[in-house]
């Protein structure tokens, strides 16, 4: 009579057994300092410095969206005109008058760009302030506790009703969410900061990297981002110290600003 061996025996010895509690995989335990004793589904308002001094002293970062194409014009025979913002999608005709590229008219790049930033960890942190500077060199100044709205078409009517009463308040009406205010832009900048500008044609960097070596503790973060389809980067030549690429790659103004907040978060520790 055969001897039956046991497979799962020879299987055993071949392939020993892995101790899961030593794994070579770390696993570090996780506290979210930011949860409360109960369950809060209200979302917290971003804390934003006020005063000159906590502006001056509080480190973050401060993204300037460069010519922003954002020009409203009056649409419509006389008796039923409206101030629309101009886009290459809705106004072709209109831009072909006026001798504008069509290709320059895209305010969905700062729509998309504000989607992005404000969106970001890094702004629930209270550790981001967006300043847009339009095409006609009008100055905005965005709160981070506004909730820019999902759609292009609501948003084109918020920037419209702006530029007309060069604020946009709160239900409360206590504060300005949106307000257009005084150049030059350095007016508003610390003064213990580095600025910089993205550019693809500059020498391309390992952007975590670069900010360890060239950002100084308790030192801000400037950045200047083009919000437009093509063009050149001489935008920000009169401010910023230096000029860097970010990617081999040419990349859109809403991933860039995705990149920057992804690499400030993981330096500063915000999950």
């Amino acid at each position: 009579m055969k001897r039956e061996h046991n497979t799962n025996d020879s299987e055993s010895s071949k392939h020993p057994k892995i101790d899961d509690s030593k794994s070579a995989i770390p696993v570090y335990p996780f506290k979210n300092k930011n949860k409360a004793s109960t369950a809060n589904m209200i979302p917290l308002a971003p804390t934003i410095p006020k005063t000159l001094q906590e502006r001056e002293n509080t480190q973050r970062l401060i993204v300037i969206l460069e010519a922003a194409p954002l020009e409203i014009y009056k649409v419509g025979k006389q008796k039923d005109a409206n101030y629309q913002l101009l886009n290459c999608d809705d106004h072709q005709g209109i831009l072909r008058k006026l001798g504008l590229d069509l290709s320059h008219s895209r305010p969905d790049i700062t729509h998309q760009c504000l989607l992005s930033l404000l969106d970001s960890p890094l702004n629930k942190a209270g550790k981001l302030q967006v300043y847009i500077r339009t095409t006609k060199n009008v100055l905005i100044e965005i709160s981070p506790q506004v909730r820019i709205p999902r759609t292009f078409k609501r948003f084109s009517g918020l920037m419209v009703q702006l530029l007309h009463k060069l604020s946009i308040r709160s239900a409360s009406g206590e504060e300005k969410l949106i307000k257009v205010i005084k150049n030059p832009i350095t007016d508003h900048l610390p003064t213990n900061s580095r600025k910089i500008c993205f550019s693809y044609d500059s020498p391309t960097v390992h952007l975590q990297s670069w900010i360890r070596k060239s950002l100084p503790e308790d030192t801000s973060l400037i950045v200047a981002i083009g919000a437009m389809a093509h063009g050149t980067d001489n935008f920000a030549d009169s401010y910023v110290d230096e000029k860097i690429g970010i990617s081999e790659y040419p990349l859109s103004a809403s991933v860039a600003c995705s990149k920057l907040c992804c690499a400030l978060e993981d330096i500063w520790g915000i999950l």
